[in-house]
């Protein structure tokens, strides 16, 4: 009997380890990176999952991706390293955290609402999803403050749905879904018909348009856009509860408030989205702010409006060295400060505003007829957004590294900079403590290589759609142990066949088995049995 038990144990303990027979990458090819990672990691705040316990958890939990590009490559597998840092189990489950130490705006656990979409538009392509669904879960029934800052948190959800097919976390908190989106209608919701913010409370303080003083607010595409998604969620999940009225109801408001939107928000002159002060005036501020591009994120512009992206890849207005512009470099009040405070977006390139322009900017190219950006601008913007995650230790090594606010041609992290050398002469302990910014869960980039680059673009129904960004010149790349509507996806490209032996061109696998290829690297479809 002990020996049957045993075999048992075994057999069990067999089945519970990952299927990797069917793969055509081997993670072991790719443990060096954690490996070194955690060598030169100072590990301070230790969550959930620790660096010793990293490359188990990644190694069972992710997509592997293999590319030409080893700064690309580096820094997928960095941001996967360093986003299992920030999970957190609590006595409500697990949370996310945008911050590694506790820092005093955060809300419960050290939640902070702002960030919670990019958690979840990253984590939805973890294999095990009681991280994302137990961090849904919080901020509509666990005390999370998720009013606190703008988020786009509902359609988050809806995307992650869209990711793994389950539709059943979604369905049952669509009447706390609701009851937010009634909240914000209350609180940020006036006369004119659109949403209100201090850019503060968008995460964006010290902008050009917005709060010079601290109670200074404004009509923004920012706010406005994620109302519009969020609303537009609303609508497709009653749907999938079966809810005609409501659907409709909410798909309303979404197409009202798109049409403020365009119409209100848009500066026709200057060709751009802008902030409208709410000083009661309805006059557009005189600066372009990167984040006039987040209508795009949600695919809310048509093409008559895609003329906004002739400004992105201008050295005279957003582009730079190190990561896009947060205000145009021309606008008199843009500067580059280390003077007061050490968060501004008047200026710095912010991660967080990088990996929303460069979603918005896939959608675009997936999208929209235009001729204004091109599949090679987003590789070479992706790409500088890479390189820019890292930093140099004072022996003069460099590693990969993820902050707050970069100078844009430099690449120091600028809050940094000023937190370490703070007046007192120590890291202040009101503001984070010691390293604050390391490691900072504030955008996102595993899903930018996803969904962008390598082109998986997910969908309601089990249609799989690829369409990839990369640069001609590659002449192979996969991306493999894809957790896709219950599946498994490997989707690989190799022009001569020797990189991964499956054969010439273009390929899509599911479960192992090639369903859909091309010997050109061109756009795939297919679709998956129910």
């Amino acid at each position: 009997m002990k020996k049957t038990y045993g075999i048992i144990l075994i057999a069990l303990s067999i089945l519970a380890e990952p299927a990797f027979a069917q793969l055509v990458l081997q993670p072991k090819t790719y443990e060096h990176y954690i490996n070194i990672f955690n060598t030169d990691d100072e590990e301070l705040y230790p969550q959930y999952i620790s660096n010793a316990e990293s490359w188990a958890f990644l190694s069972k939990n992710i997509p592997l991706f293999d590319c030409p590009d080893s700064t690309m490559e580096q820094t997928y597998y960095f941001r996967w390293w360093t986003f299992r840092k920030h999970i957190r189990k609590t006595p409500e489950g697990f949370v996310i955290l945008e911050f590694l130490p506790d820092v005093n705006w955060a809300g419960k656990y050290n939640t902070i609402s702002c960030a919670a979409a990019p958690h979840i538009y990253e984590g939805r392509w973890l294999h095990d999803q009681r991280y994302i669904n137990d961090y849904i879960q919080f901020w509509f029934k666990g005390g999370g403050n998720l009013r606190s800052y703008s988020n786009w948190v509902t359609d988050a959800a809806y995307h992650q749905y869209l990711t793994t097919g389950n539709a059943e976390l979604i369905k049952r908190l669509l009447p706390d879904f609701i009851q937010n989106y009634l909240a914000w209608e209350k609180e940020k919701r006036d006369s004119t018909g659109l949403f209100w913010q201090q850019d503060n409370r968008d995460g964006m303080e010290i902008s050009i348009c917005g709060s010079q003083s601290a109670d200074a607010t404004g009509y923004r595409a920012t706010i406005n856009s994620y109302m519009y998604a969020e609303a537009l969620a609303i609508s497709e999940i009653a749907k999938l509860r079966g809810q005609a009225k409501l659907s409709l109801n909410y798909r309303h408001k979404a197409i009202r408030l798109k049409s403020l939107l365009l119409q209100t928000l848009w500066d026709a002159k200057a060709q751009f989205f802008k902030v409208i002060p709410r000083n009661g005036s309805m006059q557009l501020c005189s600066a372009r702010e990167l984040h006039g591009y987040t209508p795009w994120y949600f695919n809310i512009p048509d093409n008559s409006y895609a003329v906004a992206w002739k400004f992105l890849m201008d050295s005279t207005y957003f582009y730079a060295p190190y990561g896009p512009t947060t205000a145009e470099q021309d606008h008199p009040d843009f500067q580059i400060s280390y003077k007061d405070h050490e968060c501004q977006w008047n200026g710095p390139s912010w991660p967080f505003s990088t990996a929303i322009t460069l979603t918005a900017m896939a959608n675009v190219l997936n999208h929209d007829q235009q001729s204004y950006i091109n599949k090679a601008d987003y590789y070479k913007l992706l790409s500088t957004y890479a390189k820019s995650q890292r930093r140099t230790l004072e022996n003069g090594k460099q590693v990969p590294w993820i902050d707050e606010n970069l100078n844009p041609y430099t690449g120091d992290w600028i809050a940094r900079t000023r937190l370490k050398n703070w007046p007192s002469g120590a890291w202040p302990a009101n503001n984070g403590g010691k390293e604050r910014g390391k490691d900072y869960n504030h955008s996102t980039f595993c899903d930018l290589i996803i969904t962008g680059l390598v082109g998986l673009r997910p969908s309601a129904d089990n249609q799989v759609t690829v369409n990839p960004l990369v640069p001609p010149t590659w002449a192979y790349f996969c991306l493999d142990n894809i957790s896709y509507h219950g599946r498994q996806l490997t989707i690989l490209y190799d022009k001569t066949g020797q990189r991964y032996r499956k054969g010439i061109g273009f390929i899509l696998f599911e479960n192992g088995k090639k369903v859909a290829s091309s010997k050109l690297l061109r756009p795939l479809n297919y679709q998956m049995a129910p």
